[in-house]
């Protein structure tokens, strides 16, 4: 798929978030917010990650398997890694801050978030935003080794996050 036909899907993309976003800000105007929980934002956010997880598990199997990659699906999932980091950050409101060191934790369904997010959000949500762009020069790439290059840095971003704010223990 060349520019010309992803750029008009990509803009599409955007117009789309931007008028969800819109709509439900005037929603969220008339109703009662009591309804979304924290629990809500938990899950939505393990459901967004998941997703970037198995995007990124798709580019990582193209680009370790030793073969040319498929640059329309690697940009593909790059492209949607990007657009979802890029709202990712925003599934982080305060009262969700609700790590317990010890105990019994459910990973199904307790936040992995690490308290520390929201002392350096500027940080969280710098690193959020690199790791979009890079996802997002991925989906550009026109060359395996861009392609590549990027997904592997991308992948770094990522682990970086991870280990600064994404608790395991």
């Amino acid at each position: 798929m060349g520019l010309k036909q992803s750029l008009p899907r990509t803009l599409g993309r955007v117009v789309l978030i931007a008028g969800l976003v819109a709509a439900a800000g005037d929603a969220a105007l008339c109703q009662d917010q009591s309804a979304a929980t924290p629990q809500d934002a938990i899950n939505a956010r393990k459901l967004v990650m998941d997703t970037i997880d198995d995007h990124m598990n798709a580019i990582e199997e193209m680009t370790n398997s030793g073969k040319p990659v498929d640059l329309a699906k690697g940009n593909e999932h790059a492209d949607t890694i990007s657009v979802l980091l890029s709202a990712f950050p925003h599934l982080f409101p305060p009262s969700t801050n609700l790590w317990k060191a010890g105990g019994q934790h459910d990973p199904a369904a307790d936040t992995d978030a690490s308290p520390d997010i929201w002392k350096n959000f500027a940080d969280f949500y710098k690193l959020a935003s690199g790791a979009s762009k890079l996802a997002y020069d991925a989906s550009r790439a026109k060359q395996d080794g861009d392609f590549k290059k990027a997904a592997a840095s991308l992948r770094t971003d990522c682990n970086a996050c991870h280990s600064a704010f994404m608790k395991t223990d």
